[in-house]
């Protein structure tokens, strides 16, 4: 495993979105606000294909770097996949859903990049 800095990464994963034509993402700083992460990721796909296509090429990018997530989340439905990385945590969501859930409003006072 190779050692990269929570920033660096969640740049290289929104990257990996971009590839996928993910919509709407936002890399947010949450350092000051919580523990569990460094950064949180979060984009929108417009179907639950895209949704998983996005999730399984973070999956591949980060493996070729050899960096494995400590946890994955709602791969089967694909309207809401979370990907672990301890320091940074990525949230994929169908359009519907992250309209529904509205997280990034939860973490409004954190500095966000777009």
């Amino acid at each position: 495993m190779i050692f990269i800095n929570p920033e660096e990464f969640a740049q290289k994963i929104k990257g990996w979105i971009e590839d996928k034509n993910g919509i709407d993402i936002e890399v947010i700083n949450v350092t000051e606000m919580t523990s569990i992460a460094n950064y949180f990721v979060i984009a929108s796909g417009s179907s639950e294909r895209q949704v998983k296509a996005i999730a399984d090429n973070i999956e591949y990018e980060a493996k070729e770097l050899e960096i494995f997530p400590k946890n994955i989340e709602g791969q089967r439905e694909g309207r809401w996949i979370l990907l672990d990385y301890y320091d940074v945590i990525i949230h994929i969501f169908h359009a519907e859903e992250r309209e529904f859930y509205s997280l990034e409003k939860l973490w409004k006072n954190s500095p966000v990049s777009r």
